[in-house]
């Protein structure tokens, strides 16, 4: 049996990879690495059949690619994920994972392999449905000043709140961001703006999603009194 870990294009590993999309139907993150070229890709063949792919890219710089976030083996040779697996990362040169728990192929792979494992950001799904309103106050879409659109909460026409979305994720995720001003927070501002993207998102037949840092307090309250709901961590470990 003869075992090949090959750098290559995302060409070659397209349907590896819309596979793996549509086996793991969740929110992923490292979606945007490889449209915005921040990705190497590597191939997995046994006796010349293509078996699986991994990609890599930089954990803290872009031009880096130290830290392996895909990892995905068709079925039939997931039995043998820790045969292949020490081969990708020798041959990648990575010396971190970076992966979501709710990727369970890499995780698992993450907690055999890794030391020093820490979690840096909380991953939310939409949940349910709130009814927040505060008198006075206002969604509309509007731009930003570099042309892109934004959406702001207007409350007695001072802005106290902006928000909009990273189109970054698979389909049909979308990633949302808001932030409040400062004089105006634990108001209710953040959950309400909170609640009217996630409105807006279904009517661009998006799904909703968001995240946060681990010790953003804050914002992780603010998002699950929006209706948002813990889904899984960004984990990150150094390979041993």
């Amino acid at each position: 049996m003869e075992l090949k870990v090959t750098k290559t294009g995302l060409t070659e590993v397209k349907e590896l990879r819309d596979l793996f999309l549509k086996e793991i139907s969740f929110q992923f993150i490292y979606n945007k690495c490889h449209g915005a070229g921040w990705a190497d890709t590597y191939i997995f063949t046994i006796d010349g059949t293509k078996v699986g792919y991994g990609s890599v890219w930089g954990k803290d710089k872009r031009e880096e690619r130290d830290a392996i976030f895909e990892f995905y083996l068709l079925e039939p040779y997931r039995k043998m994920a820790n045969m292949i697996f020490p081969e990708f990362y020798k041959a990648s040169g990575a010396s971190y994972i970076e992966c979501q728990t709710n990727d369970t192929s890499l995780s698992g792979m993450l907690f055999e392999y890794c030391a020093n494992i820490y979690a840096a950001c909380i991953l939310f799904e939409d949940s349910f449905t709130t009814g927040f309103d505060i008198p006075g106050t206002e969604f509309k879409k509007t731009e930003n000043k570099d042309g892109d659109t934004e959406y702001i909460l207007e409350h007695h026409a001072d802005i106290v709140a902006t928000g909009g979305y990273v189109w970054n994720y698979n389909f049909p995720y979308i990633d949302m961001y808001y932030e409040v001003g400062e004089k105006y927070r634990q108001k209710g501002f953040g959950s309400l703006i909170t609640q009217e993207l996630k409105k807006e998102a279904y009517r661009m037949d998006r799904v909703p999603a968001a995240r946060c840092n681990i010790s953003n307090k804050a914002s992780k309250a603010t998002l699950l009194k929006a209706g948002m709901n813990i889904c899984g961590y960004i984990l990150i470990g150094e390979l041993e």
